[in-house]
Order: structure tokens, then sequence, then C-alpha cells
């Protein structure tokens, strides 16, 4: 049983593993969800397999929720349903390579300075020193990304103030969902309903919209999407169960290095001089925040 790790170094050695894990299927995930198709309609493909997926582990497999912790998944429904809209709002007006950035780079301190104040965590300098290196280079590289970017200045704006929007929402579901997964005796149970309930909002927001018709041509790409899913937000959250936040969540956002590689391998856009060594700061930075 996972539980069995907490406060070992083994579970610390787990929780850096699944960190790195989430850092690379949150890329694909990020990528999946822009692509070329409206990022409305393929969040909405990509929660529908989430339901299908998770529903026979919600209810068959694991617990059903009691009592306190009802109210705990609503307000983690709530939350994501946030974060959810102001990506879509996001990716629908700014390219991939400028929007991810900004959202991955302003969560790190935030969730810091929200695990500190909230959980009752303890960072040393060296850690906020790695966390600000790390987001800083994340912003520098999304503001070189910004001046390559063949969009209007109005929609470059307004993308950027949503995926300033979006990073900020990271840092509180972040800390909330690490608060909510270790209220659970079994966090596999809290994942499953977790995965369930959050995500019925975008299929039916969409297809009260534009009806159900979207999905056939999204279909598997909607279900890779929420394999990614499974990954990114389960390693996470599994991953602060195990481990202080601020440090797994600052290796998270080590996706930024995986979606420069995703851009450069399947989307042919070039690496600079400037970009590979911001991309050095981002890695530099997570080694900081785990050597303090």
């Amino acid at each position: 049983m996972i539980t069995a790790l907490e406060g070992t170094p083994e579970g610390a050695r787990l929780a850096i593993l699944l960190a790195l894990a989430s850092a690379f299927s949150h890329a694909c995930f990020g990528a999946l969800q822009k692509g070329r198709h409206d990022p409305w309609v393929s969040r909405a493909a990509i929660d529908s397999w989430m339901i299908v997926f998770a529903a026979p582990l919600a209810l068959f497999l694991v617990p059903w929720p009691q009592g306190i912790e009802w109210a705990v998944l609503a307000g983690a429904m709530c939350i994501h349903f946030v974060y959810k809209l102001t990506m879509a709002l996001a990716y629908e007006r700014g390219a991939y390579t400028v929007v991810y950035p900004v959202v991955r780079g302003t969560g790190p301190m935030v969730t810091l300075a929200f695990a500190a104040a909230f959980l009752g965590e303890h960072y040393g300098g060296i850690q906020w020193l790695g966390v600000s290196v790390l987001s800083a280079s994340i912003l520098c590289l999304a503001a070189l990304n910004l001046r390559a970017a063949p969009v209007g200045r109005a929609l470059l704006i307004a993308a950027i103030g949503w995926a300033l929007v979006a990073g900020v929402t990271v840092a509180v579901y972040t800390t909330y969902d690490a608060w909510a997964i270790r209220l659970w005796e079994n966090p596999f149970g809290f994942l499953a309903w977790f995965f369930f309930l959050t995500a019925f909002d975008f299929p039916i927001l969409v297809a009260a919209r534009r009806g159900v018709a979207w999905f056939r041509p999204l279909m598997w790409r909607g279900a890779i999407g929420a394999l990614a899913a499974f990954v990114s937000f389960g390693g996470v959250m599994l991953g602060t169960r195990l481990g202080k936040v601020a440090e797994v969540s600052s290796l998270r956002e080590t996706s930024t290095l995986f979606a420069a590689l995703i851009g450069w391998v399947f989307l042919g856009e070039k690496s600079t001089p400037a970009r590979i060594a911001l991309m050095g700061g981002i890695a530099l930075g997570a080694v900081l925040v785990q050597a303090g």
C-alpha cells in the first residue's frame, strides 16, 4: 500500500518519480487539448473518456465518500472547473507555446506560498531561490515565444491574462488537492471519485452548445488525453501525499521542458540558444528545490 511509504526515504524517491511522470504526461495532455481542434471540444472529449474509465473504479471498486468527503469533492469540482475554463479561454486566444509556459511559470511560486501558509510546510532559502529561478525561466521562455507568435496583440494580451489566472488556479488546486488526498485513508479512493466527478462539466457544457456530433472525430484523441490526465493529475496528487507540496509541484513544472521538446519534434518549432539557456534554468531551479 502506498500509504506505508509516507514519511520514508523510499516514499520521497517515489514522489520525485511521480512528479516527473506527471510532468511529461501533462505536457502531452496540454498539447492534446490545444492541438488543431477547438480547445473546448478537445477538453470535452478527454473528460468524456475520463468518465468512462473512472466510473467502474469509483462506483464498484473503491469505497463511496462519506460525510465531509462529499463536500471536499464538491470543492475540487468547483476549483478544477475554473481551471479548465481559464485554460480553454487562454488556448482559444493564444499559441500553446505562449500560454502553457505562462500557466506553468505562475504556479510554483504561488503554490510554495500557499503550502507554507495553509499546510504548515516549511521551506529553506535555497528552495525559495530554486522556485524563483524555475518560475522566472519559464516566464522568460513564454516571453520569447510571445515575440515569435504570429497572433494579433489584442488576442495575445487576452491569452496571457487568462493564462495568468489559470496559473494562480493551478496553485489553488495543487494545494487543495494535496490537502484533500491526505484526508482519505485510501488515496486511490479519492482519485477515482475525483476523476469521475470532475469530468462531467465540459461534456455537458459542450453538448448543450453543440450537440454530440463533435465527439466522433475526437474519439481516440480523447481516450489518449484521458489516460495522460490520469498520470498527470493522479501522479502529482499521489506525490503530494508522499512528499512536500511545493517540491513535488516544482518538479512537475519541468513539464515545460517536455512541452518545448514536443513543440520541437512534433510542431516543427526551432530552439535558439536563448531558449536552450532558459530550459537549463528550469532544470536548475528544479534541482535547487530538491537540493534545499
